[in-house]
């Protein structure tokens, strides 16, 4: 792992900078780095794996960490963090840089390289509720059940499971993009959805699919598309803190991600439990 020492002012920051932005936008990162540099104390690594993304989080001692990526790198950087239980105790800054950028822009980061470095700056700490499952993963935006293909040819149709490939190879299979094959999940599903203990749909009832949002305030909004029957059909709504969802095999699209097949997952709201630094006002 490589890594670059340089000195400005106060702050310390530790600077990760995702390989795939690298291979992307090197002059997005570049332009990155070299305002993040003039305005804090930066130590740059550029790491070629997982494991010394990892690593490199791990040892940031009293630095900040900065991550210069895509959203797969923003949620990659918040599991470990989750997974450590150091995340309630760390601000995170992102400044966003790839092909996936539409949940680092939903959660009020700029998705332009300068103004997104001058937020990591200058900005304010938020603290954003996350939804995690009962196998502790981490969910940062909406999840999807069944996990509908993105369509062919768009960012999110790149296959991109990271941690089953070395960074190498994810790199090889972004240049270019290449349409992803329909899960198997996709179409109507039979599910049992429950919210805080309660049924908001049961096996008998067949549903076209089911999203759930973290929505603030230790809440996630849930919306269950029942199945038309010739008339469309009104969508069932709830909201609570705690969602669980069982059945047949089913497969879930989360944060550009694809998860499953499982037959039972709760997610649970955790409130504020990511501390994100965005623009203040």
């Amino acid at each position: 792992m490589a890594e670059v020492a340089t000195s400005a002012t106060s702050e310390q920051l530790l600077v990760v900078i995702d390989p795939v932005a690298r291979h992307l936008d090197g002059e997005s990162v570049r332009i990155a780095k070299d305002v993040l540099s003039a305005g804090a104390a930066t130590k740059v690594c550029l790491p070629e794996g997982p494991e010394e993304f990892a690593r490199a989080l791990a040892r940031r001692g009293s630095r900040r960490p900065v991550v210069v990526g895509d959203d797969r790198a923003l949620v990659r950087a918040v599991s470990l963090l989750h997974r450590q239980r150091e995340l309630a105790g760390c601000a995170l800054s992102v400044v966003p840089v790839g092909a996936v950028l539409s949940l680092a822009g939903a959660l009020g980061v700029p998705t332009g390289a300068v103004a997104a470095a001058r937020a990591v700056l200058d900005g304010v700490e938020r603290r954003v509720d996350v939804l995690v499952d009962d196998s502790d993963g981490v969910v940062l935006g909406t999840l999807r059940i069944p996990a509908v293909p993105p369509a062919p040819g768009s960012a999110e149709a790149v296959d991109g499971r990271p941690w089953r490939r070395t960074y190498h190879s994810l790199v090889r299979t972004l240049a270019p993009a290449r349409p992803a094959p329909a899960p198997s999940g996709a179409g109507l599903a039979r599910l049992r959805v429950e919210v805080d203990g309660l049924t908001l749909v049961d096996l008998d009832q067949p549903v076209e699919g089911v999203s759930v949002t973290p929505h603030g305030s230790g809440t996630a909004s849930v919306e269950v598309r029942p199945a038309s029957t010739g008339a469309e059909a009104a969508p069932l709504l709830a909201r609570g803190r705690r969602v669980t969802v069982s059945g047949a095999d089913f497969r879930y699209r989360a944060d550009a991600l694809e998860a499953g097949p499982v037959r039972r997952r709760t997610w649970t709201v955790w409130e504020g439990a990511l501390g994100l630094v965005v623009p203040g006002k």
